[in-house]
C-alpha cells in the first residue's frame, strides 16, 4: 500500500511539475510573442508639463514622425503639475509593456527628487528609452543692470549686503539650481526668486523686476534679438550652435561649470530589453531626419540618440550630482 502511493505521489508530482512547465513556456512564449508584434496598438507618452511649453514642443517635433515609423498612432498627453511628478508617478506605475511613455526632463527626474518628497526613485522604477536632447541653459540680465559678464556681477553681488535676486521657473529645477552652483562657485550671495513656469518669469524679467535669471534659451531668444535683456552667458560646457557668439560660463572665469537641461524617453521599470531597444532605433533614426533636426537646432535644442546604457549612467550621475549641490547650497528638502 505504501509503495503504491509512494508511485502515485510521484506520479502527481511529474504530472504537476510538467503542467508548471508547459504553463511556463506558454508564458514566456505569449511575452515574446508580444515583443515580436510591439507594437501593435497605439502608444501613449505622458508630458508632465502644460501644453505648448518647450518640453511639449520637444515630442511633438517628432511624434508624427515616429508613429509613421512604428505604424501606431502616438498620443501625446499632458498631465502637469507637482514639479512634473505627477506625469511621472503615472509612468512609473504603469504596465512595463512599451505602451506608456513619459517625456522626462533633468528637472523633474534627478534635480527636484533631491529637494521635494518624489512618489518614485527616478534611478530604479524607470527604464532609460533614450535621450532627445539638450536644451541649452543661459544666464541673462535686464539691460538697466550694468553687468556685461560674470566678473560684473560677482562685484554687484558683493557691493550689496543682500547680494542679489535672481529667478528661474520653479524650485527645484535646472536653472534654480544653476544660480545656486553659481553662487557657490564664485562665493557671492544670490536669492532665488521662484515662479510657476518660465513666462511669467521671462514677463517679470523684461519688466525689471530682479536683475539676473537663468533659463532656457527658446524662452528668451526674441527678447535677446530686440534687446530687452542681455545675454550673459551659456551655462553648459560649450557654445550654443544656435548662439556661437555667447560664452559659457567656465569661460568667464567660473571653473567647474556644466549644466544643461535635458529631455528624454522613459518607461517603466521591467519594460523588456527588447521592446526598449526598438522604441530606442526608430526614434534615433527619426531624430536623424534633416527636417526633425533642424526644428530642434532652430529651438537652440541640440539633438541626441543615446543609447539606453547611455542614458542610464547620465540620470544616475546626474541624480547624484545635484543631490551635492543641493547638499553644499544648504536647501532645505520638502
Amino acid at each position: 500500500m505504501m509503495k503504491s502511493t509512494f508511485y502515485r505521489d510521484v506520479k502527481r508530482a511529474c504530472l504537476l511539475s510538467g503542467a508548471l512547465a508547459l504553463f511556463g513556456l506558454s508564458g514566456l512564449l505569449h511575452t515574446a510573442h508580444a515583443q515580436d508584434d510591439y507594437p501593435n496598438r497605439a502608444i501613449r507618452i505622458v508630458v508632465p508639463f502644460s501644453p505648448g511649453g518647450g518640453g511639449d514642443a520637444v515630442v511633438r517635433y517628432m511624434s508624427d514622425k515616429l508613429a509613421e515609423r512604428l505604424k501606431q498612432q502616438i498620443i501625446v498627453e499632458n498631465k502637469p503639475g507637482a514639479s512634473g511628478f505627477i506625469g511621472a508617478q503615472i509612468v512609473a506605475t504603469a504596465a512595463p509593456d512599451g505602451y506608456t511613455l513619459l517625456m522626462g526632463f533633468d528637472g523633474g527626474i534627478v534635480v527636484a527628487p533631491n529637494m521635494l518628497n518624489a512618489p518614485f526613485n527616478p534611478v530604479t522604477d524607470f527604464a532609460a528609452v533614450t535621450k532627445l536632447n539638450d536644451a541649452t541653459i543661459i544666464l541673462v540680465a535686464n539691460p538697466t543692470v550694468p553687468v556685461k559678464n560674470i566678473n560684473d556681477i560677482v562685484a554687484l553681488a558683493k557691493s550689496k549686503p543682500e547680494g542679489l535676486q535672481f529667478s528661474s521657473s520653479g524650485p527645484g529645477t535646472t536653472p534654480h539650481l544653476a544660480g545656486e552652483l553659481l553662487a557657490l562657485r564664485t562665493g557671492i550671495k544670490l536669492s532665488h526668486i521662484p515662479y510657476k513656469g518660465g513666462g511669467q518669469a521671462v514677463t517679470d524679467a523684461v519688466a525689471g523686476h530682479f536683475p539676473i535669471f537663468f533659463t532656457v534659451v527658446p524662452t528668451v531668444a526674441s527678447y535677446i534679438k530686440q534687446g530687452r535683456l542681455v545675454a550673459i552667458a551659456v551655462a553648459g560646457d560649450k557654445r550654443s550652435p544656435a548662439w556661437p557668439d555667447i560664452p559659457t560660463i567656465a569661460e568667464l572665469g567660473v571653473p567647474d561649470f556644466n549644466v544643461s537641461s535635458w529631455y528624454g524617453i522613459l518607461a517603466p521599470a521591467k519594460t523588456p530589453k527588447a521592446i526598449i531597444d526598438r522604441l530606442q532605433k526608430d526614434i534615433a533614426a527619426v531624430l536623424a531626419i534633416p527636417e526633425v533636426r533642424d526644428r530642434y537646432l532652430n529651438n537652440a535644442f541640440d539633438p541626441v540618440a543615446s543609447t539606453p546604457e547611455a542614458f542610464a549612467a547620465q540620470i544616475k550621475a546626474d541624480y547624484a550630482r545635484w543631490g551635492q549641490v543641493v547638499k553644499d547650497a544648504n536647501l532645505k528638502q520638502q
